[in-house]
């Protein structure tokens, strides 16, 4: 174990497109091995050996700089995966509605007939069936 941290001290290690890479990695693995087109092999390899060479970098600047340029594009896609799973979460006792002035999405309890919904972003008022 002191021989492996020792190996690693001074090298970037693993971050969020590490994460990121491994798992498209193995998605790949996957589909290859279901669709049975071996030509990808050559793809995941080099996928594979990006991460690695990310893992065992001693440029931490420009890792950590990758990074970074990764976690810009990924964060507005998260947030709206994230949404997207509290919303399917909450479908059986609230509808969620975009005002039509600001497009604020509203979150609204379901089984109330119709209602005056009030957006508390710019104060515009309509009304909708939950």
């Amino acid at each position: 174990m002191n021989f492996f941290r020792r190996f690693m001290a001074g090298r970037y290690g693993s971050d969020q497109l590490n994460n990121a890479l491994l798992l498209l990695g193995v998605a790949l693995i996957l589909i290859e091995w279901i669709t049975g087109w071996n030509w990808m092999g050559v793809f995941i390899l080099a996928l594979l050996i990006l991460c690695y060479f990310r893992i065992f970098s001693r440029n931490i600047q420009a890792r950590y700089a990758e990074n970074q340029k990764f976690l810009r594009w990924w964060g507005p896609v998260s947030v709206k995966l994230r949404n997207a799973r509290m919303r399917f979460a909450d479908r059986k006792t609230h509808r969620y509605y975009k005002c039509p002035q600001c497009k604020q999405r509203l979150r609204v309890p379901r089984g109330k007939g119709k209602i005056n919904i009030t957006c508390p972003h710019c104060h515009t008022q309509f009304v909708r069936k939950t």
